[in-house]
């Protein structure tokens, strides 16, 4: 059996006094747990101070997005080699809120793919129909195309490397959730509850046993 894996997605929430203060309640909450993978992805303005706080414990750092170069004129923007260069090991990319609001599309996100890849980070690559799309039956041709988006042209190992996130947006901010009962379900991509060190830790406990059931569903 897999793995599980809980990743926590605080967006765009707290300073770095705050990040400080969750991330040791989550490292403190979670030691002596096994059979679970932990990754807390803070704001970029945090990663350092979070790497730090999460030296040693086993839980492993995340960022939110990168940039597809490794350097250059792109003012705002943050660079793969500098997401790993601050401590992460695993990078969210194609949230839907980034396709959404940032207009960011299949081409882009595999360009994001490919160099965090290259930089040697994991990435977790969101995936997911809209209401709209849903309604029309066409979940799993945008998925499909999503995945295929991604990861085209990158060869077996570096595939096997990716974490993929079926990430729904009719069931973000909503009452909705997706099921859990898929064979291939590993983990959850958590949002709000990862901002309260006791809910998160409370996922983080159930994830193993929920997987040897129906998996653990993304929120």
């Amino acid at each position: 059996m897999r793995e599980p894996v809980v990743v926590g997605n605080w967006k765009m929430h707290t300073t770095l006094a705050e990040a400080r203060s969750l991330a040791e309640g989550i490292r403190n909450g979670c030691r002596g747990l096994a059979g679970v993978r932990v990754v807390l992805c803070p704001p970029f303005t945090a990663l350092a101070t979070v790497s730090e706080v999460l030296a040693g414990s086993g839980i492993l750092l995340g960022a939110q997005d990168c940039h597809w170069a490794p350097q250059g004129a792109y003012t705002g923007a943050v660079s793969p080699v500098q997401v790993a260069d601050a401590g992460a090991r695993v990078v969210i990319l194609g949230h839907s809120e980034r396709r959404a609001l940032f207009a960011e599309t299949d081409e882009i996100v595999g360009q994001k793919v490919a160099a965090a890849l290259a930089a040697g980070l994991v990435p977790l690559v969101c995936v997911g129909e809209t209401a709209a799309e849903r309604q029309a039956g066409r979940t799993g041709a945008v998925v499909e195309r999503q995945v295929r988006a991604a990861l085209e042209g990158r060869s077996a190992e570096e595939i096997g490397r990716a974490w993929l996130a079926y990430e729904p947006v009719w069931a973000i901010g909503t009452s909705q959730a997706a099921t859990p009962a898929q064979p291939d379900v590993d983990g959850g991509l958590v949002g709000g509850a990862s901002l309260k060190a006791l809910d998160f830790i409370g996922i983080v406990r159930a994830a193993p046993s929920a997987k040897g059931r129906a998996g653990v569903p993304t929120r």
